[in-house]
């Protein structure tokens, strides 16, 4: 059984191993960094940690959420670094008896797709399976 901790970004349910989430924490200040990629929304400093904030909807390639959307930080350890994904709502923790993933069909756009380990039909919608692993790979070839 594989447990989910979800999430939603714009109109896509998301989520990743429970196993890699370390927190999740509505903070009010994130700050800048100059010259940084879109998809890097800043800094954040987590009980005296600082933690680079990662824009999800950026990354899929859809637009910053509005400024007046309070975004929930959904705190990854991968590798023991601890990075924040900036996401719209969290939506709660599933069990998936079902492994391995559903291919992730050819509607999700392409962006989307790669930074996906599968997919899983729910009775109602669609849950993507992030790839944390890749959504940070890509973000480091950016910065690079």
């Amino acid at each position: 059984m594989t447990q989910l901790s979800t999430f939603h970004v714009g109109a896509y349910l998301f989520g990743v191993e429970v196993s890699l989430v370390q927190e999740i924490v509505r903070l009010p200040s994130i700050t800048p960094v100059p010259l940084a990629p879109p998809e890097i929304a800043g800094l954040i400093n987590l009980r005296g940690e600082v933690l680079t904030a990662v824009d999800l909807r950026v990354r899929l390639g859809m637009h910053p959420a509005p400024s007046t959307q309070d975004q929930v930080n959904v705190v990854v350890r991968l590798d023991d670094e601890p990075v924040s994904l900036l996401v719209d709502e969290i939506d709660g923790v599933m069990a998936l008896d079902r492994v391995p993933f559903e291919s992730t069909p050819s509607t999700v756009p392409e962006r989307v797709r790669e930074l996906l380990v599968g997919a899983y039909t729910l009775p109602d919608r669609l849950l993507l399976a992030l790839d944390v692993r890749e959504v940070l790979r890509i973000e480091d070839a950016r910065v690079a």
